[in-house]
C-alpha cells in the first residue's frame, strides 16, 4: 500500500490548525470541523492547548488520498515552539507551508523556509484567509517569489491526471522556466509531462502555491486533489530502518517512542537494534487522541512503541539514514526558583523527564550553587512549562532574571591528551582537536590503529565523547564548533576498566583547551527592520550601537528596510524601542543567526568568575602512579608523562623536516644557477668545473686529509635536481660545496642570507661512520637534580588506623607512637625524602607549636586548638604545588583540599602497604651485603679494634685504644 508523510508549517495564526481540520473533514475522517476559537479542534488534545489556542505538541492523523494513507503531522507554528517542529521534519516526505494572505510572509515564515531548504523536503504552499479584505492576491505571490524562492508558481488550474500536464500556455512557460531540464523538453515538445513536473518537486525546483480559506472550505479541495497527483510515495527498502522523532508519555506514564518506519516491517517483541535486550511491548497508530492497536508497522508508518527507555529524538535504527544536527536552539538561560522545602534533587529527576521529551529544554544542574537552570526559547515557553510542572508535578516554579546563553570553541589545532591511573587502574587517550565551521557543532571520529587500542575501546571512547557536554575554560559555557577525532591510545590487558577511559577522555578533552585556550561566542539574530524613511537615521545609529551589521538601506516609497545581524544580548528588548519611536509603523523581525564571536568578551569572562584551575568537577590533569599510589599531574605538565608518543607531535616533526629539505633543496638550484650565470666566481667553488653538455656539478667532499680526497657530497644537475653522488677532486670530477667551503658559505650569506640551519662546518670536523645497519648511538641524557620530596603523616590518624599500633596504643600511646616515630625513620633513611609526622596537641591548656628531631624525621606537636588535619592543611598549601608532596591520612575531610593543591593522597592501608613494600627492599639490600653467611663481630671491625677484642678474649687485661 501507497503511504507518504506530510507536515502542516505555519507562522503562529496562519490558520495552520484550521487547515488541518479542513483536510481531515474533506477527506472523510471528520464528520464536523473544530475550531481553535470552539477549543474543539481535533488535533489539540491537551487542555493547555486548548486553553491558549496554540498548537505545543506535534500530533498525527491518518486520512486517505484516493489509493494512498496519507500521515499529517501538524507542527507548532509558536517561535518558542520551533524546536518540536524541527524535531518532525526528519521523517516528512512533504511539507505544506501555510502562509497568511493577510500577513503575508513573516520572520518566521524564512526561518521555515531556511529549515525545509536545509532537510531538502519538497513544499507544497497555501495561502490561507485569501477572504479577508485587503489580500492581495499577486502581490502576496509576488513576495514569496522575492522572500522565499523564484520557483514559487500558482498552481491554480493545473492538472496532472494525465500523462500531458493540463494547463495554460502562460503557467506552462512559467513552470519550465524554473527548471532547465523542464524548459528543454517544453521548447522541444511544446508541453509539459506531468512525471516531469512530479520530478520538478521532488528535487525542490518547484513549489505548487495555492490561494483559499481554510475556514470557509475555499480551495482546499483543489489543493488535496493535485496533492495526490503531484505528490509520489519514497523508495522503502526490504531491510528495516526506522527514525525516532519524538518522546512523549501517555496519561498513565507510559514512556512512548515516536518514529517512522522507513524500510521492512516492526512487530510486537522485536528490538529496534540488535545490540538492545529491550522488547517492544506495543505498536501504536496515533490519530488525533485516540490509537489503534497494530501487531505489525509497516514502510511509511508513523507509530508510537512502548517498552523502550533508552531512546532518543534523532536516533536511527537500521537501514536509516541519519539527519542534520537541530539548528535552532534556546538562547536564553533561566533560574527555577523552587518553593520553600521543595527537595531540588527530586525536582531535578523531574525536570530531566521534560528534558527527555524536548531534548532543547535543556536542564542544566549548577553544582556550586546548588540550583537548577533551564534553557528555553521564550516567555511563551517558560509559561507552557510551568503549566506541565504544575500539572504533572504539583508543584508551582517561578523563574528568574534571563541570562545569554553562551558557547566557546578551541582557538587553534592542538592534541588533547588524557591519563587515569590510580592503583589497579589504567587508560590513556590522546585526542586531534580542530576547529570547526561556524554552527557546524561537535563532529567526533576515530583514526587510530587497532594494533594500538581494539576497537571496543575506541568505540567506548566515541561513545564518552558524545554522552557530555564539555565545558569550556571561559566562562564555563557548553563547547561548539569542533571536530574531535581519536588518534591514540593505550588499555592494560589486566587493570583497564570501562570508567578508566571515561576519566581518561573527559582530561584529554580538558587539557586540549587548556592548551589551545579558547573564544567565547554568543547568538546572534538576522534581523529586518521596517521603518519610516524620517526614522532611517535613528535606526542606523541604534543598530550601530547595538554592535549590529548591516547591509544599505533599501527604500520602498516612504519605508526604508534594514537587514543585517546583531548580537541578542543588544538586541533582544529593541522590539519595544522600535514600536515607540516609530510610534506603531515600525516593524522588526528577528531569527536566530548563529553564533559568532563574543563582542564583548573580556567583560563577560570577568562577570561571569569563572576559574577553570578550582574546578573540581572537569579537571584538567592527568593521574599517574608511582610507588603504588595515584598523583596528580598538571594540564600543562602532563605530555612529559605520557606513555604513547604524540601523533601530532611526530607529524608536525615531518612536516618540518620536509619544509627544511625543501628550502636547503631550493637553495642549492639557486647557488647552481648563479654559478652557471658567472654570478658567483668559479675559484670559490673549491674546483668548480663545468661539463660539455652545459651541466653544473656542486658536492661536498668529506676527505680525510689523504692524497685521494675520496668523499660523499651532493651533484646539482643541470635540470635543478639535488641527487646524492661520490666524487674525487683527484680525478677531476669536481664538486660544489657551500656547506664546506668558508669563502663559498660567506658569499652564500652575502647573497641569500643566514641559513635557517646549523652548518656542517659549525659541528666538530670528525666524521662517525656506521655500518649500513648498525643502530645509531642513544643521546646521553644530562643527571636531573632530585627533585625535593616531602611526607606529612597524621600520627594519630594512622596508629588507630593500623592494628598493630592501635592494640599497642590501647596499652600505651607513647610506645605507639614511638613505634611509628621508628617506622618513620626506616623509611626516611630508604627513600632519602622530608617526613614530617604531625600529631594532635590541641587539648593541651596553653600548648605551643613543637616540632622535634627524631633521628632523620621531624616530629610536630600543634598548639592549642590546632588539629593535625589543620596544620596539614596549611603545609600542603604553602609547598604542594612546588614540591613532590604526598599525605599520609584517611581522614575524609582533608581530602579535597589536599587533591586541589596538587597534593598525592595515600589512605591509612596505601601507607601500609608501601611500608611493607620498602621494607622487602630494605631486607634485600642488607641480604646482598651481609649474604647468606652468619654475622661475626670481628668482621665489621678495624684492624685495632680487632687487636684490642682478642686480648679481651683471651683475658689479657689491655688498654682502651
Amino acid at each position: 500500500m501507497k503511504r507518504f508523510v506530510i507536515g502542516i508549517l505555519a507562522h503562529v495564526d496562519a490558520g495552520k490548525t484550521t487547515m488541518s481540520e479542513a483536510i481531515l473533514y474533506e477527506t472523510g475522517k471528520l464528520k464536523k470541523m473544530g475550531r481553535v476559537d470552539n477549543r474543539d479542534a481535533f488535533l489539540d488534545t491537551f487542555a493547555l492547548e486548548r486553553a491558549r489556542g496554540i498548537t505545543i505538541f506535534s500530533k498525527q492523523a491518518v486520512f486517505p488520498l484516493g489509493d494512498t494513507f496519507v500521515t499529517l503531522l501538524d507542527t507548532p507554528g509558536h517561535v518558542d515552539f520551533s524546536a518540536e517542529m524541527e524535531r518532525t521534519l526528519q521523517v516528512l516526505d512533504y511539507a505544506v507551508l501555510i502562509v497568511s494572505g493577510a500577513d503575508g510572509v513573516q520572520g518566521h515564515t524564512e526561518t521555515l523556509w531556511r529549515l525545509l531548504k536545509r532537510y531538502r523536503i519538497p513544499v507544497f504552499l497555501f495561502v490561507n484567509k485569501m477572504d479577508q479584505k485587503g489580500t492581495d492576491r499577486d502581490a502576496v505571490l509576488a513576495s514569496l517569489k522575492e522572500r522565499l524562492d523564484h520557483g514559487v508558481v500558482d498552481f491554480s488550474g493545473v492538472s496532472g491526471n494525465c500523462e500531458i500536464l493540463g494547463t495554460s500556455d502562460e503557467t506552462a512557460e512559467e513552470i519550465a522556466t524554473c527548471d532547465e531540464a523542464l524548459l528543454e523538453a517544453y521548447l522541444a515538445d511544446g508541453g509539459l509531462k506531468t512525471a516531469d513536473v512530479r520530478n520538478a518537486i521532488q528535487d525542490r525546483k518547484l513549489f505548487p502555491c495555492f490561494f483559499g480559506s481554510a475556514l470557509k472550505l475555499t480551495g482546499v479541495r483543489e489543493f488535496l486533489t493535485s496533492l495526490g497527483e503531484f505528490a509520489s510515495c519514497p523508495d522503502y527498502t526490504k531491510d528495516f530502518g526506522a527514525k525516532v522523532f519524538k518522546i512523549s508519555r501517555d496519561e498513565t506514564g507510559v514512556r512512548m517512542t515516536h518514529l517512522k518506519i522507513t524500510g521492512g516491517t516492526l512487530k510486537i517483541r522485536d528490538s529496534l537494534s540488535p545490540d538492545s535486550e529491550e522488547k517492544i511491548n506495543q505498536i501504536r497508530l496515533y490519530s488525533g487522541s485516540k490509537f489503534e492497536a497494530l501487531k505489525e508497522a509497516e514502510p511509511g508508518m508513523v507509530v508510537a512503541v512502548t517498552g523502550i527507555s533508552d531512546t532518543r529524538p534523532g536516533q536511527v535504527f537500521g537501514t536509516a539514514s541519519e539527519s542534520a544536527l537541530p539548528l535552532l536552539e534556546p538562547v536564553l538561560t533561566y533560574r527555577i526558583l523552587l518553593p520553600f522545602g521543595t527537595d531540588s534533587h527530586t525536582m531535578l529527576k523531574n525536570m530531566r523527564m521534560l528534558e527527555e521529551e524536548d531534548p532543547q529544554l535543556h536542564i542544566v544542574w549548577n553544582e556550586a550553587l546548588g540550583e537548577i537552570q533551564a534553557q528555553v526559547m521564550g516567555d511563551v515557553q517558560m509559561e507552557i512549562l510551568k503549566s506541565q510542572v504544575q500539572e504533572r508535578f504539583g508543584v508551582e516554579i517561578e523563574f528568574g532574571e534571563g541570562n545569554i546563553v553562551y558557547k566557546e570553541t578551541i582557538a587553534k589545532i592542538v592534541e588533547g591528551v588524557g591519563h587515569f591511573e590510580p592503583l589497579r587502574h589504567y587508560a590513556e587517550v590522546h585526542l586531534l582537536m580542530e576547529p570547526g565551521e561556524p554552527g557546524s557543532g561537535l563532529v567526533f571520529e576515530a583514526d587510530c590503529s587497532e594494533d594500538m587500542l581494539d576497537r571496543n575501546w575506541q568505540r567506548l571512547i566515541l561513545t564518552h565523547l558524545e554522552e557530555k557536554r564539555f565545558r569550556g575554560i571561559l566562562t564555563g559555557s557548553e563547547i561548539t564548533d569542533m571536530k574531535i577525532t581519536l588518534i591514540a591510545g593505550r588499555a592494560h590487558q589486566k587493570h583497564t576498566e570501562g570508567g578508566d577511559f571515561r576519566q581518561a577522555t573527559y582530561r584529554a578533552v580538558r587539557q586540549g583547551l587548556c592548551e589551545a585556550g579558547c573564544v567565547l561566542l554568543e547568538p546572534y539574530y538576522a534581523f529586518r527592520l521596517e521603518v519610516p524613511s524620517e526614522n532611517l537615521g535613528r535606526a542606523m545609529a541604534d543598530l550601530d550601537r547595538m554592535q549590529g551589521e548591516f547591509s544599505a538601506p533599501e527604500q520602498d516609497g516612504s519605508i526604508a528596510l534594514l537587514t543585517g545581524t546583531a548580537p541578542v544580548s543588544t538586541m533582544r528588548n529593541y522590539q519595544r524601542d522600535v514600536i515607540s519611536y516609530t510610534k506603531g509603523r515600525g516593524r522588526l523581525t528577528l531569527s536566530l543567526s548563529g553564533y559568532e564571536p563574543c563582542h564583548n568578551a573580556e567583560e563577560v569572562i570577568a562577570a561571569s568568575g569563572y576559574d577553570f584551575d578550582s574546578d573540581l568537577q572537569d579537571p584538567a590533569g592527568s593521574v599517574f602512579c608511582s610507588h603504588g599510589a595515584g598523583f596528580v599531574v598538571p594540564w600543562d605538565e602532563v605530555k612529559q608523562y605520557m606513555h604513547v608518543e604524540s601523533p601530532l607531535a611526530k607529524q608536525l616533526a615531518k612536516e618540518q623536516q620536509e619544509r627544511e629539505l625543501k628550502e636547503a633543496n631550493e637553495r642549492l638550484q639557486a647557488m647552481a644557477a648563479d654559478v652557471a650565470a658567472g654570478k658567483v666566481p668559479s675559484g670559490a667553488a673549491g674546483g668548480y668545473k663545468s661539463g660539455s653538455d652545459g651541466s653544473a656539478g656542486s658536492g661536498t667532499g668529506s676527505g680525510t686529509g689523504s692524497d685521494d680526497g675520496v668523499g660523499s657530497g651532493t651533484k646539482t644537475s643541470a635540470n635543478g635536481t639535488a641527487d646524492s653522488s661520490s666524487g674525487s677532486r683527484g680525478n677531476g670530477d669536481s664538486s660544489l660545496s657551500f656547506y664546506d667551503d668558508k669563502e663559498l658559505q660567506a658569499i652564500f650569506t652575502r647573497t641569500y642570507g643566514e641559513p635557517k640551519r646549523k652548518l656542517a662546518s659549525d659541528y666538530d670536523s670528525r666524521t662517525v661512520i656506521r655500518a649500513k645497519n648498525a643502530s645509531p648511538a642513544k643521546p646521553v641524557k644530562e643527571k636531573e637534580e632530585p627533585e625535593d620530596e616531602y611526607l606529612l603523616v597524621d600520627g594519630y590518624n594512622i596508629i588507630f588506623a593500623w592494628e598493630e599500633l592501635s592494640d599497642l596504643a590501647a596499652v600505651s600511646i607513647d610506645a605507639a607512637r614511638y613505634k611509628l616515630m621508628d617506622i618513620l625513620s626506616n623509611y626516611q633513611g630508604f627513600r632519602k625524602i622530608c617526613v614530617i609526622v604531625v600529631f594532635d596537641a590541641y587539648k593541651v591548656p596553653g600548648g605551643v607549636e613543637k616540632v622535634q628531631k627524631y633521628h632523620n624525621i621531624n616530629v610536630v606537636y600543634t598548639k592549642e586548638a590546632e588539629t593535625a588535619d589543620q596544620y596539614i592543611e596549611k603545609v600542603a598549601i604553602r609547598i604542594g604545588r612546588r614540591y613532590r608532596t604526598t599525605v599520609a591520612t584517611s581522614d575524609g575531610v582533608i581530602q579535597l583540599i589536599i587533591r586541589s593543591q596538587g597534593c598525592i593522597l595515600w589512605s591509612a592501608r596505601d601507607f601500609r602497604e608501601e611500608i611493607e613494600r620498602v621494607g622487602k627492599l630494605i631486607s634485600e639490600e642488607k641480604g646482598k651485603h651481609t649474604g647468606n653467611a652468619k654475622n661475626y663481630l670481628f668482621a665489621h671491625a678495624d684492624a685495632e679494634t680487632q687487636k684490642y677484642l682478642e686480648a679481651v678474649r683471651l683475658g689479657k687485661n689491655p688498654e682502651m685504644p
